[in-house]
């Protein structure tokens, strides 16, 4: 059992042993319901966020560093490409093997973990999408983590209704010329795989394609990076296209086709950030639990507040409840159910709010410790926030749901 305690500035997220009469309570332990093959990732995982990433996770957030070497280290664990077949580099795992790992390694740095999830949906589209030249070309580096990917769809002008982006691709002979900008990305001008959808037909989904770019192609520059309230482990810049000359031999798969391989990408995408809010929230309650025991008002533990008791035992619940619902919208993906991509939809929707919520009330039971920023409480709630906005806005996703529940 891990906890984190308050040690200096850049030290405060090392992972400690809680004394040995407590542990995780088996009513929250991540590994429940799990195979003995589970339990081994999630063990590998657990063990590198401990001492790769928890020790270092405040220093990125407040450096703004880009931890390029220890995403390599996560990549030879097969974290680099983990849902990707194995001829190409990757680790061939199952959706729920991937959603157990991204939780476990959001228990020490949210943020890189959230930028590992995007970078391995990328990959899976190369992959899954791209013919035989293409995966070979561009899956080893990218499972090995020598290159970094970024999923290039969000525009300036449009964010939730993206079958009205405007970036456009016009084919002349073997090559499309690329222009226009996208906004928001993760990785952007420090990667080097850019998957960008592009406009090469008409108005609407059926009109747009999906390319691959490389970084120091002619014509691809980037907006400066992002000031953010949290996920500055990442960089986030606006790409742009001006004039930029692509191979039509960089397009997965047909023309027209690039809204739909979006979008089954970001199934993937939502089980993999609702996964990094279940590790975050789960690093919070072991926060709060160990908060309550030590910190001491009135003469007594917190911990002995039978209203602190309630919240507590309220954010065990709703971790839990969040924690199945994402697993049983894994399992639905990987089996290609009808239903997985509302249920991916229910689940990102459910798992963010509530584990926001959950990091939330672990900082209000800090009290003013938990505004500080030698505590972690505070950095998980920074890192979570945007989970219930990006992969489709949380709004978004109950019109998803909706819309099945109303056909």
């Amino acid at each position: 059992a891990m906890a984190w305690r308050a040690v200096s500035r850049f030290a405060a997220r090392l992972l400690l042993p809680l004394p040995p009469r407590r542990g995780i309570a088996s009513c929250i332990d991540p590994s429940t319901g799990l195979t003995e093959e589970q339990k081994e990732f999630q063990k590998v995982a657990l063990d590198f966020a401990a001492k790769e990433m928890a020790p270092h996770m405040a220093e990125w957030d407040e450096k703004e560093i880009f931890p390029v070497e220890a995403m390599r280290k996560a990549a030879q664990l097969g974290f680099g490409g983990i849902y990707v077949k194995p001829d190409v580099g990757g680790s061939g795992l199952s959706r729920l093997d991937t959603s157990v790992i991204f939780e476990a390694l959001s228990t020490g740095c949210t943020s890189t973990t959230a930028y590992m999830s995007i970078h391995n949906m990328c990959v899976w589209m190369i992959d899954t999408f791209g013919n035989e030249e293409q995966r070979h070309r561009f899956c080893p580096s990218l499972c090995s983590m020598e290159k970094f990917a970024s999923y290039c769809l969000t525009e300036p002008g449009s964010g939730s209704d993206a079958a009205s982006l405007l970036t456009s691709a016009q084919r002349k002979g073997d090559t499309y010329v690329l222009n226009g900008s996208k906004a928001f990305i993760s990785g952007g001008g420090d990667t080097d795989v850019y998957v960008v959808m592009c406009r090469t037909g008409g108005p609407g989904p059926k009109g747009i394609s999906c390319l691959v770019l490389e970084k120091g192609t002619p014509g691809l520059s980037f907006g400066k990076k992002e000031k953010k309230v949290g996920w500055n482990s990442q960089p986030t810049r606006a790409v742009i296209f001006e004039d930029c000359v692509v191979p039509v031999g960089n397009r997965l798969g047909a023309e027209g086709q690039g809204f739909s391989i979006a979008m089954k990408g970001l199934n993937g995408g939502r089980i993999n950030i609702a996964s990094c809010s279940l590790g975050a929230a789960h690093a919070c309650v072991l926060l709060a639990q160990e908060h309550l025991t030590v910190r001491k008002q009135f003469g007594e533990p917190l911990a002995n507040n039978q209203y602190l008791q309630f919240r507590l035992a309220e954010m065990a619940t709703r971790l839990v409840a969040a924690r199945l619902m994402v697993r049983n919208a894994a399992r639905a993906l990987q089996e290609e159910r009808e239903d997985a991509a509302v249920l991916c939809s229910m689940a990102k929707l459910f798992a963010t709010d509530e584990c926001f919520a959950i990091c939330n009330q672990a900082l209000q039971m800090h009290g003013g410790y938990g505004y500080l920023k030698d505590y972690a409480v505070q950095q998980f709630v920074r890192d979570i926030r945007v989970h219930q906005i990006l992969e489709g806005t949380n709004e978004v996703m109950r019109l998803i749901v909706a819309r099945n529940l109303l056909q």
